[in-house]
């Protein structure tokens, strides 16, 4: 029986995609206007790329992005080519780098996630953006740590919303699977790092999405963990992207024309989703849940 986690199994061409990732994102950088390696840490992962907006369409508003990979793959120089769409929205992208498992275990990245988090929250004004207009995104594995900026030990966040995409929030069936030869999760890992087993800051909008296409446990973590958040005060919205797979899902992010971009330029302008093919909805817009709404 195949693992419906080894996404290879799953998406026809999918080193196509790895490949087009890497092209799309050198030419991203090669035109639009950015700052590259920039440090928010010390280690040489801990950088992040600003990407900044037309003049004309700048709004203030930051967007820190978190690529996935199942935390042992993937660079920043994959995914530039979200920061498309993002500024096209007239917000500043902040697409950021990170240490990979095995070398390093799931602390160290969850906390490198964060301090990213933080030095855009007291650096971007040098830059142009309003700290107090901060969103978030990831995908994948990057979905799983966005959602841990949801939570930090019942401090304020700083993040005004989070657009989480094909995410991971209980870890523990990673353990059985392929995974588990490669990075090994641990138990202790599980019960720390499981956005399922944990508070949440209930002022932070949250978007859930998931491809049609994507395997089941994809479809099932993210109708549970929707339930969850709500069941903790957050106000929460679902979507299925129609004829999505776990990696052209991805790939639309940097396409603002397509439903995952248009759903990500929705969101950072603060609107929801406007999306006609979006189910769920009869309206297409993102409902967002409010506490004991069913």
């Amino acid at each position: 029986m195949a693992d419906p986690f080894r996404t290879r199994d799953h998406v026809p061409g999918f080193d196509g995609y790895v490949r087009a990732f890497a092209e799309r994102s050198a030419a991203t950088r090669a035109r639009l206007p950015m700052l590259a390696d920039v440090a928010y840490g010390p280690w040489p992962e801990e950088t992040l790329d600003l990407f900044f907006p037309a003049p004309d369409v700048a709004s203030g508003a930051v967007h820190m992005f978190v690529h996935g990979g199942y935390w042992r793959m993937f660079s920043k120089n994959d995914f530039s080519f979200v920061a498309e769409t993002v500024t096209r929205a007239g917000a500043i992208a902040a697409i950021i780098d990170y240490a990979l498992m095995p070398a390093v275990r799931m602390d160290v990245i969850v906390n490198q996630v964060r301090r990213a988090k933080s030095w855009i929250r007291t650096h971007i004004a040098e830059y142009g953006g309003d700290p107090c207009r901060l969103t978030v995104s990831g995908h994948s594995a990057g979905a799983h740590l966005c959602s841990l900026l949801m939570g930090e030990c019942g401090a304020p966040t700083g993040v005004d919303a989070a657009f989480l995409l094909s995410g991971l929030y209980d870890l523990a069936p990673l353990q059985s699977s392929f995974l588990q030869n490669e990075i090994a999760i641990t138990n202790a890992e599980v019960e720390r790092y499981s956005p399922l087993r944990l508070r949440h800051d209930p002022t932070v909008r949250v978007s859930l999405l998931v491809g049609e296409r994507e395997t089941a446990p994809f479809h099932e973590q993210a109708e549970t963990f929707a339930s969850y958040l709500t069941t903790q005060g957050l106000g929460v919205a679902t979507s299925t992207l129609p004829d999505g797979n776990h990696m052209s899902v991805a790939a639309d992010l940097g396409v603002p024309e397509s439903n995952a971009g248009r759903a990500l330029s929705s969101f950072i302008s603060g609107q929801g989703c406007e999306i006609g093919g979006f189910h769920g909805h009869a309206t297409g817009r993102m409902k967002y849940a409010q506490p004991n709404e069913k």
